[in-house]
C-alpha cells in the first residue's frame, strides 16, 4: 500500500484543486485541470510506465489518498470535497469494469 497525504487546507477553489494535486501527484504537464483530466491521471495510478502520475500504487494493491483536515476541506469546499468521492468511485468502477482490481482508497483525517 502506498500512503499520499494530502493537506486540503491548501484547496480554495477549482484552480487550486488542481495545482495541488498536479503538484502532490505529478501530473504530466498537459495535465488538463479538470475532473476528466484527474480521473484519466488517477486512473494510472498503477501504471507507472504510462507517465501520468509520479505515486503509484503497487501491483495488486490500492494507493490511499488521505485527506488531512477533513472536515474543514468538506464545510469550506464542498463541491471539489464531492469530487473526490465521486470520481475516486469513477476511476475504481473504470477499472473494475475492465477486470482490473480498485486502485485508490480514500481515508479522512479530522483536523487536529
Amino acid at each position: 500500500m502506498t500512503l499520499v497525504k494530502l493537506d486540503t487546507s491548501r484547496i480554495t477553489d477549482w484552480d487550486s484543486f488542481h495545482s495541488v494535486f498536479a503538484e502532490v501527484f505529478g501530473f504530466p504537464d498537459f495535465y488538463g485541470r479538470n475532473r476528466d483530466a484527474w480521473i484519466d491521471c488517477m486512473s494510472s495510478l498503477d501504471e507507472p510506465s504510462a507517465g501520468m502520475t509520479r505515486m503509484h500504487a503497487p501491483t495488486g494493491s490500492v494507493l490511499v489518498l488521505q485527506l488531512d483536515n477533513v472536515d474543514d476541506f468538506a464545510g469550506r469546499c464542498p463541491e471539489q470535497y464531492q469530487a473526490i468521492i465521486e470520481d475516486a468511485a469513477f476511476v475504481n468502477w473504470r477499472k473494475m469494469e475492465v477486470g482490473e482490481p480498485a486502485v485508490l482508497a480514500l481515508s479522512f483525517a479530522r483536523s487536529a
